[in-house]
C-alpha cells in the first residue's frame, strides 16, 4: 500500500546453513504478493535453488557467498537465467565478508563487483555490514564510490535509518543507486515508507 516497488527477503537460516531454510515461507509471500517482484537472498549455492524459486513467482535470486568464492558460478546462471540474478556484496571497510558476516576476506568490494560487469548482472545490493541494523545513517561514500566504478546499477543497504539517509542516497543516485533496502527503519518507525517512496519518484 506504500507503493515499495520490491520486496527484499533473506533466508537468514540458509545464509548460515548453506541451503533454502526458510523457502517456504519465501514461495508464500511470492505467491500472495504476485504484483510485486519479489528478491530472495540466503543461502542460495545452485542453479536448482534459482530455478525452484524462480518457478515459484519470485523475480530475483541474489547470490552472496558463493559469488566471492566462486565467481564463474555468477556468471553462467546470468546465462542460464538471464535478468533475474543479483550479486549481493556484503563489505566491512570496503572489504567483502561471506558466509553471513562470519569472515572477511581480502578481496575488496569494486574488485568483486568488476567480475561481473560483463555477465548480465541486474543489479549489486551493497551492504555494509558495520552499519546494518545498527541504525547509524547509510554509507553514502562507499556506496557511491561502488556504484560510480562500475556499469552495473547498485541497491544501498545497511544503516538506513530516517529521511536524511534517503535524500543523501538521492543526491548521488545519478553515480548510478538505483535503490535501497529499508528494514528496521520501517519496524522501529523512524522512516514512513511511503513518504520516502514519494520522495524518492521525483528522481526516477
Amino acid at each position: 500500500d506504500a507503493g515499495a516497488r520490491r520486496l527484499h527477503l533473506v533466508d537468514l537460516n540458509g545464509a548460515f546453513e548453506g541451503k533454502p531454510v526458510n523457502g517456504d515461507v519465501v514461495r508464500a509471500v511470492a505467491a500472495r504478493f504476485p504484483n510485486i517482484p519479489v528478491q530472495i537472498g540466503g543461502g542460495i549455492r545452485d542453479a536448482a535453488t534459482v530455478a525452484a524459486y524462480l518457478e515459484a513467482g519470485v523475480q530475483y535470486c541474489i547470490i552472496g557467498t558463493k559469488a566471492v568464492q566462486e565467481p564463474q558460478f555468477v556468471i553462467d546462471l546470468c546465462k542460464q537465467f538471464p535478468g533475474h540474478i543479483i550479486v549481493g556484496i556484503d563489505a566491512k571497510n570496503g572489504m567483502v565478508a561471506t558466509d553471513g558476516w562470519a569472515e572477511v576476506s581480502s578481496v575488496s568490494a569494486i574488485a568483486l563487483a568488476k567480475q561481473f560487469e560483463q555477465a548480465g548482472v541486474s543489479a549489486i545490493v551493497y551492504t555494509d555490514i558495520a552499519r546494518d541494523g545498527m541504525m547509524t545513517g547509510v554509507n553514502v561514500e562507499e556506496t557511491a564510490k561502488l556504484a560510480s566504478s562500475i556499469n552495473i546499477p547498485v541497491v544501498a543497504s545497511g544503516g538506513v535509518t530516517n529521511m536524511d539517509d534517503i535524500k543523501a542516497l538521492c543526491a548521488v543516485e545519478n553515480q548510478g543507486i538505483m535503490g535501497t533496502i529499508l528494514g528496521r527503519s520501517i519496524y522501529e518507525g523512524t522512516i514512513d515508507l511511503a513518504e520516502a517512496q514519494r520522495y524518492v519518484d521525483q528522481y526516477a
